[in-house]
């Protein structure tokens, strides 16, 4: 089992950063690879970054490519995600995943509100 827990959302205006941390607990050995997701009103819940835990090797989503950056700090178990020029259409309730071999886990989320 693991235990995911954000923080860091809130309301920012657009051009705004924010910057969000995921800790994780548990069973932290058997994680491949930690991302943050997004979900906005009426829309499906997106891939935003993800890192593979033990190379550090990421990806993106094109939206976010060059504005956002993913981290892990593999000694505090904890994946962070800034975020810097945010747009509107950045606003979404933002999720830390964590994927194993046999599970996919996710944290409560934290909203993410960019004013413009």
């Amino acid at each position: 089992q693991v235990h995911l827990a954000e923080s860091g959302g809130g309301l920012v205006q657009a051009g705004g950063s924010l910057r969000l941390s995921c800790a994780a607990s548990g069973s932290i050995f058997s994680i491949d690879v930690l991302g943050w997701y997004r979900q906005a009103p009426g829309k499906q819940r997106e891939s935003v970054a993800r890192i593979i835990r033990s190379s550090g090797r990421t990806n993106y989503a094109d939206s976010v490519k060059g504005r956002f950056t993913i981290s892990r700090d593999n000694a505090k178990n904890t994946v962070d995600l800034q975020m810097n020029s945010l747009k509107s259409e950045d606003t979404a309730v933002y999720y830390c995943n964590a994927q194993t071999t046999a599970a996919n886990y996710w944290g409560q989320g934290t909203q993410v509100t960019v004013s413009s």
